[in-house]
């Protein structure tokens, strides 16, 4: 046990430095051993393969000045080389640069092939954050036409680029920048106003903003997440070397439970007083208001010189909206080259070592994460970087996995051209169906906020819920309070590619409803087992979700402007769900669940109207019948 506990510690520092530092994956406690899948000999089989950097390299610490006088903390590795020149590949994290000091990084760099053939690879604490100075504000605003010493991360990063350059010797005057999550945003923040010297940027699973990506859903709050406030919430004065935040010990095993006996949100106060600012942001700012708007990027990302790669995994349930939508809002503003990239991964896959790519229940295939590092990525950055960047990249402008015929397809556009919109309708007795019957019908189900719906079988605590992203549905479609409408046997292959708009006709004896909608996969009776299914599951029948969202009801005309439901009264609510790209084959069925609880990835809605969910009252969660009519649908983009 100690071997593996050892092995599992270093193997998390080797995977995870390209993806998320170390404080992400060990302090934020993100990942667990079950998200490696590999026993022992697998373990001990990637520490073996370890390229050690101190080898190759040398690591300089650098406090550098910033326009407004704070200085921010940036450690240098260098190759020991001298002979040749290289380019800059810079990541700005909220995580920490550590390890500081003489101690090195097992790994540099996006991946191991760029770090093996030499980069000058930059990591900085960003402004208020670990050994950086300054105070730091959570997806700090973007200041249009700065003057004098005005500053945000776009300027933080420009000034540190022009450091760099002018500074750190043997570099070819070439910059990149990369990251995941929250490094991804900071990613995409160099992209405005950004540096002559800055020629290729990748965000990857990169936060678009913060009121649908991770914390909040469409209105919806993410209790899943609300442990990982901590990380945000703290603030500090002074650069620090060690962590200041703590996380509550919540004192069980089982988050489903405990939610349930802190139910309403009001409870959880006790664990966070106002000391943790993030917390008390997303409590106060309810509404998509000019607090959230200001914070969001996506807007912002017009006239975009450096090249782009935008990276994203189809089985992410952090960042969905933001990797999607920063790709299409360049496409659409810009000229420069912009290509994406997304795999069947969970977040961050693409960064990890692992050689079976399996998400859940569900294996994709082998070398999927490796293939894309070392074809894609690493080619990408040194096309920009390195090469003359003149001619083609040789990659395809959409490089997307077929998570149905487990494939790489690609595209000179996404979504593809051809394609079209399909609608299929929810019926009564369980049935998906291309026509409406004319005669206007229902499908009831009551909810109880008291005993929602689980949005996982696993008894587990986690901050980030990844395996969910493909679970059997079986459990959910069993229940009174879940409503599945289903196809036939498919007779021919359906692929789509490319978003999904529920179009629901509903109405509630309520004033208030959550409406999480999800597309389903029902594979035949005669599908086999592969060795990464659950000892309890089997895959014969198994309903593996495709995808799913959710959109709190009282935001279905507005986000900024919320309004109850009229009790009883049938009202349209649309619902789009994020791209997906994935082939329902022949012998499957297409199944669309329709439910108003997903706890605790989501909190539960009182159903009775409350201007704040968040100081709702025990007497406000009340049982309601809810109401799908059959002239509601389902809108695929289907690939033709």
């Amino acid at each position: 046990m100690l071997i593996r506990k050892t092995a599992f510690i270093l193997l998390l520092f080797i995977t995870f430095i390209g993806c998320k530092p170390i404080l992400h994956t060990i302090d934020k406690g993100y990942e667990t051993l079950e998200n490696l899948d590999g026993d022992d000999e697998e373990v001990n089989a990637v520490v073996e393969k370890i390229y050690n950097p101190i080898d190759h390299y040398t690591k300089k610490e650098v406090m550098i000045e910033m326009r407004d006088g704070v200085k921010l903390h940036t450690t240098i590795y260098s190759p020991k080389d001298t002979s040749k020149i290289y380019p800059i590949l810079m990541q700005r994290t909220p995580y920490s640069c550590r390890p500081y000091g003489e101690e090195f990084r097992t790994r540099l760099g996006p991946n191991k092939y760029l770090m093996q053939e030499g980069n000058i690879m930059v990591y900085q604490d960003v402004r208020g954050r670990w050994n950086s100075e300054g105070v730091y504000d959570n997806m700090r605003a973007y200041i249009p036409n700065k003057t004098g010493t005005q500053f945000d991360e776009a300027s933080d990063t420009y000034d540190t680029i022009e450091w760099l350059v002018n500074n750190v010797e043997n570099n070819n005057g070439k910059a990149g920048t990369y990251g995941i999550s929250y490094p991804g945003f900071y990613a995409t923040y160099s992209l405005l106003d950004s540096h002559p010297a800055l020629k290729a940027v990748s965000p990857q699973a990169c936060i678009g903003d913060f009121f649908f990506d991770d914390f909040i859903h469409n209105g919806a709050f993410l209790l899943s997440y609300w442990r990982a406030t901590s990380v945000f919430g703290y603030m500090k004065d002074q650069p620090v070397k060690e962590s200041w935040y703590t996380f509550p010990d919540i004192g069980t095993e089982d988050q489903h439970q405990f939610f349930l006996d802190h139910m309403p949100l009001g409870k959880l106060n006790s664990f966070y007083g106002e000391d943790n600012v993030f917390m008390e942001q997303i409590k106060t700012h309810v509404t998509y208001d000019d607090f959230w708007k200001a914070r969001g990027i996506i807007q912002h990302l017009k006239d975009i010189k450096p090249a782009t790669m935008i990276v994203g995994g189809l089985f992410d349930a952090e960042d969905l909206y933001g990797p999607f939508n920063t790709y299409k809002s360049i496409e659409k503003n810009s000229d420069n080259y912009n290509t994406v990239v997304f795999g069947p991964w969970s977040h961050g896959d693409w960064a990890r070592t692992s050689e079976r790519q399996v998400v859940g229940n569900i294996y994709f295939g082998d070398e999927i994460s490796d293939g894309f590092q070392k074809n894609v990525e690493t080619k990408f950055f040194n096309h920009f970087l390195k090469d003359e960047a003149n001619g083609e990249t040789g990659l395809p402008e959409a490089s997307m996995f077929n998570t149905g015929t487990k494939q790489w397809e690609s595209f000179a556009s996404w979504p593809p051209e051809n394609t079209a919109k399909e609608s299929y309708f929810m019926q009564p007795s369980e049935r998906l169906t291309k026509q409406a019957n004319r005669i206007l019908a229902t499908s009831d189900f009551l909810s109880d906020p008291k005993k929602p719906v689980p949005y996982t079988e696993d008894i587990k605590v986690g901050f980030t819920p990844r395996k969910f992203m493909t679970d059997d549905q079986r459990y959910a479609s069993r229940r009174p309070d879940v409503l599945t409408f289903e196809t036939e046997i498919l007779e021919n292959d359906i692929t789509l590619a490319g978003d999904i708009l529920a179009k629901l006709n509903v109405s509630t004896t309520g004033t208030a409803a959550d409406w999480i909608v999800k597309v389903i996969d029902v594979f035949p009776a005669d599908t086999e087992n592969t060795e990464d299914v659950q000892d309890h599951l089997k895959l014969s029948n198994y309903h593996m979700m495709v995808r799913s969202e959710v959109l709190r009801g009282r935001f279905r005309n507005s986000m900024s402007k919320p309004e109850p439901f009229v009790s009883n009264e049938k009202t349209a609510v649309n619902l789009k769900l994020q791209d997906v790209f994935h082939t329902f084959k022949k012998g499957h069925k297409i199944q669309v669940q329709v439910q108003s609880t997903f706890f605790p990835y989501i909190d539960a809605n009182p159903q009775t109207y409350v201007n704040n969910i968040f100081e709702a009252k025990e007497s406000d969660f009340q049982k309601q019948t809810h109401k799908v009519y059959n002239d509601s649908a389902i809108e695929f983009t289907v690939l033709k």
